[in-house]
């Protein structure tokens, strides 16, 4: 499109804008927007340029969520101040919201006191290459690299306090699970204190992969089990649509946005609640008709998190602004 258009890529020119971009993109990007004529702005990620509603152009703002207010504790003070001045802004001067679940609309209504018509919810979809079932070949090649047996219980994402990976741990040792638990995600401080655990209490079935490449992901899961996310929160949960999407049977948390990505037939858990997570974990890796059934109809269920239908919702939000 730019191409067509005649226009080249908005890049910082000062040295300042290149030493700093995200103050260009927050401060300095404005005026370029108006000096190119452009009719549509959509900041992706939380926030639009500070003082382009002097401009004359509409704008949209992605909102993933509002965590850092939520949870204020698992922030630093000042990056707190600045995710909620932008995200504050975006939401007050920005034309149209979109938000990734009902659970964030309901934060940004909130937080921001925000009109409810402002706000449209448009679902993220996952990575294509989950749609796909990887050759026997891919398969067994990732098994080889990772030293891994099939059927293991998958855990993806951040090893961080929030998503709760401790406690899935504790689950599997006070359950007495056999089950290999897989873990693939970068390590915080938090991972020492599940690795911690691990060692004393002789869990030796729990393995850690960092770093894993995107083109192994769908062999991990079609491989698993069962897949694991117990997080207190998120703004949507695409690791969720990736299992679904590669028939894997869900346990996530029971409130906030996981049900929206999770489906109907996915389990649901406390976090919190250890005999719990054991429980759901053990029915589901012993009653096979139960796994059946919510592989084929968690597969339904992901297949409404399309490209298509995410495309078309958008360009009728920016026909419907550039048009009014």
């Amino acid at each position: 499109m730019l191409a067509s258009t005649g226009l080249q890529p908005a890049l910082p020119k000062s040295w300042i804008s290149k030493r700093f971009p995200s103050f260009w993109r927050s401060f300095r990007l404005s005026k370029r927007l108006e000096y190119d004529n452009i009719d549509l702005f959509h900041g992706l990620s939380n926030e639009i340029p500070f003082g382009i509603h002097r401009y004359h152009l509409k704008t949209v703002v992605t909102i993933h969520d509002l965590i850092f207010m939520k949870y204020p504790q698992w922030y630093g003070k000042i990056d707190r101040i600045i995710y909620t001045r932008k995200s504050s802004y975006s939401c007050r001067f920005a034309h149209r919201i979109i938000a990734l679940s009902e659970q964030t609309r309901s934060d940004i209504i909130s937080f921001f006191n925000i009109d409810p018509e402002k706000i449209n919810v448009v679902y993220q979809g996952c990575d294509p290459r989950f749609y796909v079932t990887a050759s026997p070949e891919k398969k067994q090649e990732v098994l080889a690299r990772y030293n891994l047996t099939p059927g293991y219980i998958l855990y993806v994402g951040t090893i961080e306090k929030r998503k709760n990976l401790l406690n899935v741990v504790k689950a599997i040792h006070h359950g007495k699970i056999l089950t290999p638990l897989v873990v693939v995600g970068r390590h915080t401080p938090y991972a020492s204190i599940v690795k911690k655990y691990i060692h004393e209490n002789h869990l030796e079935t729990v393995t850690f992969l960092e770093n894993v490449p995107n083109e192994d992901l769908p062999s991990l899961y079609q491989m698993s089990s069962l897949f694991i996310y117990p997080s207190t929160y998120e703004g949507f949960g695409i690791p969720i649509l990736e299992a679904l999407y590669s028939r894997t049977p869900v346990i996530a948390t029971s409130w906030g946005c996981f049900p929206e990505a999770g489906g109907d037939y996915s389990a649901y858990i406390d976090p919190e609640n250890i005999e719990q997570m054991t429980d759901s974990i053990k029915k589901i890796l012993n009653d096979e008709e139960l796994r059946k059934k919510m592989i084929n109809e968690g597969y339904n269920h992901a297949l409404k998190f399309n490209d298509k239908d995410i495309a078309e919702n958008l360009i009728n939000i920016y026909f419907e602004l550039v048009n009014s």
